[in-house]
């Protein structure tokens, strides 16, 4: 009997632990990840909400550390090298601080965990960036993390709560990624077919197309399909042999028609213009007629 009553009161206890973490909580928890090229940028933290208080000076203080959040410090991963503010970050997973001024900020990635000033380790940062705060001309009642100005190789990283927004600049070698990831990708699986077509694409696309018609030959020979056929006339295309390009353009055509690709109705367009062009680039070819002379001056 005691023994069921113990077992009992342990159920009881486990099952109002897991009540109680499903619980609302004042500051709720929220993540992000933003893809800046080939690099994902991705940051946890809890958000707190002003709840008819003023950030400055209710909540913080000018020139106090603060952990961009509320509950745990927040955590921001870079999955490649990226410049933070112009200072190199390697890729791998920090801490995202702060350290607000009334017109300037100290945005700070660190190696260690801190969610107060006191355990905070000035000698653990990777980076600190100064960032002058804008202000906002509506009030943001929920603190939020998120990205701004994104293009394929840079993005803000914008901290925005009340009126004010600070936004981090954080630039990636996009290029050099991908070009990374391409080799990778060759060296485990370089009779991939669907992985030559991706580094063809690549190639020709960075402008190396002794490069990009080699992958091209080496895909088509693995497996011919309406892809890398139709890839392989594009790069003829660039080079401007267009002679050689248009029957290889009609090819992945007729491949595509046949092939019963779901993504076929999507490139069809594409091929049937590059065929056109190409018509139009191959200079037309006198015609002859048996038994006509051509006629003197």
């Amino acid at each position: 009997m005691k023994k069921f009553l113990l077992s009992s009161l342990f159920v009881a206890v486990l099952a109002t632990a897991s009540v109680a973490q499903r619980l609302p909580q004042p500051s709720p928890g929220a993540s992000v990840m933003q893809t800046i090229g080939v690099t994902d940028v991705t940051v946890k933290y809890s958000r707190p909400s002003l709840k008819g208080r003023e950030v400055f000076p209710t909540v913080l203080k000018y020139g106090e550390f603060w952990r961009t959040g509320a509950n745990q410090a927040t955590n921001i991963e870079f999955s490649t090298d990226v410049m933070v503010g112009g200072q190199k970050v390697p890729a791998g997973k920090y801490f995202l601080y702060s350290m607000p001024g009334e017109n300037e900020w100290q945005v700070i990635i660190n190696k260690s965990v801190a969610t107060s000033p006191e355990a905070y380790k000035q000698a653990d940062d990777v980076v600190r960036v100064a960032v002058k705060p804008t202000a906002l001309g509506s009030s943001v009642q929920t603190m939020t993390i998120g990205f701004s100005n994104l293009t394929d190789s840079s993005a803000h990283l914008e901290i925005s709560w009340d009126k004010f927004s600070v936004a981090t600049p954080i630039v990636v070698d996009t290029k050099a990624n991908a070009e990374a990831n391409v080799n990778k990708a060759l060296a485990d699986k370089p009779e991939d077919p669907a992985v030559l077509q991706t580094a063809a694409n690549f190639a020709m696309n960075q402008g190396k197309m002794d490069q990009a018609l080699s992958l091209a030959d080496k895909a088509i020979g693995v497996k011919e399909t309406f892809r890398n056929v139709w890839l392989k006339a594009q790069i003829l295309g660039k080079l401007g042999k267009f002679t050689d390009a248009l029957p290889l353009a009609q090819k992945a055509l007729s491949l595509g028609q046949a092939s019963g690709d779901a993504g076929f109705p999507f490139m069809k367009t594409a091929i049937e213009g590059g065929i056109s062009d190409f018509t139009s680039k191959i200079p037309a070819l006198p015609v002859s007629i048996p038994g006509m002379k051509k006629k003197k001056g």
